[in-house]
């Protein structure tokens, strides 16, 4: 019954990105099946066969070991915020030195893979093969798997030149993509607080969903003379494209060691923000429910949000009790972001006895992205800075389509998972 609940609950996602859709006329449903029997695909294979868990848990191993590898360099600076477990003396780690402090090794060692070449040359091929096979336009298909590497505001900033080019209607529907990733870089630190496997399965699954979505919200022609890619970090490009790809604006590659520099110093910023954020949104939200109880003791904002995301969650295949829970993480999640729910599940989601298989993969799935209110001010910061007003101003009068596009690619993608996972 609840398998059934399932699959209608994903159909239900998938008509109202049609119900809202702003052209009907001009959906690619041929497009939209090819990626969708992908992704059921590759949920399958990710999670129904022992090789796919194979790899994704070799993934998520691997970032493990990364930020263990990143305990040494704290140990150096801070041995009293490391746990003897690691080479430290703490009795335990906080929220700050088990997640975030590894940002300082993993942010450097991708950018590191961006300068000597190696993370444009993956994101270029495997671009052009998802172009290919989905029949979606060239440069959309490069921006998902740059998204995948890159993260939001720095895939946006490496494609400015091809953000002034192109048409205002597919600026958008860069905007709404840009609502469902995640970096890579940052990974890490979500394997610390929920399960590695899951998380590692999301991002793709993400990838491919925005394209589903944003084709059926925002349908855009695209004739083939205008189906090309502008160089990534191109002549046109600001500095701050420039120096993503390891350049300088006159063209010179910029010296390995001031790059790296810069790299590091914007891991600490990065740290610095994610902090800030969790330690303001947690506490607002406390401030919010101390006034909502003064009218009833029931009322917080928790259970406000999970009476209105109810519905959704009900329809990824739970009973009551649990969708109820979930829909609560869910309203949190788009209110504050994912670390706020993630620091709330720490020591608890792997409790058999208080999430099942299924819901612990579907939970973990949804809240692996930033789609949240937070990121539509970010996008349209970035966008603001690159393109001209005329692009701009539709930017910022769809917000409402770039946070549907958002959550209807975390539903979608938890949604599939939850189909091969009880």
């Amino acid at each position: 019954m609840l398998v059934a609940v399932n699959i209608l609950g994903v159909l239900v996602y998938l008509a109202i990105a049609f119900l809202f859709s702003k052209d009907k006329k001009h959906i690619n449903w041929r497009s939209v099946a090819i990626v969708l029997v992908i992704n059921l695909l590759l949920a399958w294979f990710l999670t129904g066969f022992q090789v796919g868990r194979d790899i994704v848990q070799g993934a998520a191993n691997g970032f493990n070991w990364l930020v263990e590898v990143s305990y040494q360099g704290i140990i150096f600076a801070l041995p009293n915020w490391v746990t003897p477990l690691y080479g430290g003396t703490a009795k335990s780690m906080n929220f700050i030195t088990s997640a975030l402090l590894p940002i300082l090794l993993i942010v450097p060692m991708f950018d590191i893979l961006t300068y000597i070449g190696v993370l444009p040359w993956i994101i270029k091929w495997v671009g052009r093969g998802l172009s290919y096979v989905t029949g979606q336009p060239k440069f959309e298909s490069f921006f998902a798997v740059e998204m995948m590497f890159l993260g939001n505001t720095e895939a946006l900033a490496v494609s400015k030149l091809q953000l002034q080019t192109m048409r205002k209607e597919r600026d958008l529907t860069l905007a709404m993509m840009s609502m469902s990733c995640v970096t890579a870089s940052i990974l890490g630190a979500y394997t610390q607080m929920v399960p590695g496997q899951f998380v590692l399965t999301a991002v793709p699954l993400n990838i491919l969903n925005s394209i589903i979505i944003t084709n059926m919200l925002n349908p855009v022609k695209v004739a083939p003379e205008e189906d090309t890619i502008a160089k990534v970090g191109g002549a046109g490009a600001a500095a701050e494209a420039a120096e993503a790809d390891g350049a300088e604006e006159n063209g010179k590659r910029e010296p390995f060691f001031s790059f790296l520099g810069d790299s590091i110093l914007g891991a600490g910023r990065l740290v610095l923000i994610i902090t800030a954020n969790v330690i303001a949104f947690v506490a607002l939200a406390a401030l919010i429910d101390k006034i909502l109880m003064l009218f009833n003791p029931w009322l917080t904002l928790e259970h406000i949000l999970g009476v209105i995301m109810f519905p959704f969650a009900w329809l990824m295949g739970l009973n009551v009790h649990d969708a109820f829970q979930f829909a609560q993480f869910m309203g949190t999640k788009l209110v504050t972001n994912e670390f706020v729910v993630m620091g709330k599940l720490v020591g608890k989601i792997n409790n058999p006895s208080l999430f099942n298989a299924h819901y612990r993969a579907i939970l973990t799935v949804f809240i692996t992205s930033f789609a949240n209110f937070g990121t539509t001010g970010m996008i349209i910061g970035a966008f603001k800075g690159m393109v001209d007003k005329e692009k701009n101003d539709l930017i910022s009068k769809n917000v409402g389509y770039m946070l549907l596009s958002g959550i209807l690619v975390s539903l979608m993608s938890a949604g599939i998972v939850g189909l091969f996972v009880w």
